[in-house]
């Protein structure tokens, strides 16, 4: 596992999720929609930052979305059980993760 990538890839993951949610709630947006909307829009912003992920640190972008997906389902449980935030907790990690063992034995100058 390359930690500098798991690393930059939390960080992205992170500042990526972090900024859509910041500007949501910047929008005058009623709580509702994001009763109504949230089971959409937090996967599509999940999805986001593993797509900035994949091109900023130069990752392969099908695994990747793999990662994203698989630490996203764990984090769903995660939240279902615990929380939204809890879920972030667990799923963040889990994301850096996967993408620093898709580094495992490669050349980082060759990633794609």
């Amino acid at each position: 596992m390359d930690l500098g990538i798991f690393w930059r890839a939390l960080l992205v993951q992170a500042l990526t999720v972090g900024a859509l949610f910041g500007l949501l709630l910047a929008l005058p947006i009623e709580r509702e929609f994001f009763r109504d909307y949230g089971p959409v829009i937090g996967p599509l912003a999940w999805t986001a930052g593993a797509l900035m992920t994949a091109r900023v640190l130069s990752l392969p972008l099908k695994p990747v979305l793999l990662a994203a997906l698989a630490a996203g389902l764990v984090g769903l449980a995660a939240g279902l059980a615990a929380g939204h935030g809890p879920g972030l907790i667990v799923s963040l990690p889990l994301f850096a993760g996967g993408c620093a063992a898709l580094m495992r034995g490669r050349d980082p100058a060759v990633a794609r």
